[in-house]
């Protein structure tokens, strides 16, 4: 049921992002709302939950980008086992803890979406302007990321699992 809840929140989300990304003119840089949601998820939601999540976040983010296929599940997919290998060690139920955690995944999903598109890309000279973006799609999607905190604690209210235990 979680499952339905983040992936319905993430298309209304990317939905949005796109609208204000284009309305706002932001050539370079974006606001990446569905990697919030791939954090929270890796923070909070049992592990077959999350990863199903992230992989659906991921998907979408596939769909709304238009980048080679199959590179924002991957990385998605990749986020969400590095938070979650984190998290074990660094508690992350705290919104700060939770903002600092949206603010070096998306630095690092940022970073690998430009080196392996350039990887993949004919033209791969025009991938390092998209380097000129990261500081500010790192701002911008930590602070979206903590404006979607509430909401986000009202679809998953219960406690995450023990540290350590895989379910």
């Amino acid at each position: 049921m979680r499952f339905l809840a983040f992936s319905t929140l993430a298309l209304l989300l990317l939905s949005l992002e796109s609208v204000l990304v284009k309305t706002f003119g932001f050539e370079v840089t974006r606001i990446d709302v569905g990697l919030a949601l791939v954090v929270y998820a890796a923070l909070r939601a049992t592990t077959v939950e999350g990863a199903f999540s992230a992989f659906s976040v991921g998907y979408l983010l596939d769909v709304f980008t238009g980048r080679p296929t199959g590179l924002y599940p991957a990385l998605a997919m990749l986020v969400f086992l590095l938070v979650r290998g984190v998290g074990v060690l660094v508690d992350g139920r705290s919104r700060a803890s939770y903002a600092l955690f949206v603010a070096v995944a998306t630095a690092g999903h940022a970073f690998l979406s430009v080196l392996f598109s350039w990887l993949t890309s004919a033209a791969g000279s025009g991938h390092v302007l998209s380097l000129s973006g990261v500081p500010l799609q790192v701002v911008l999607t930590t602070l979206a990321g903590t404006a979607m905190w509430p909401l986000l604690k009202k679809i998953e209210p219960g406690e995450r699992p023990e540290p350590g235990v895989l379910r």
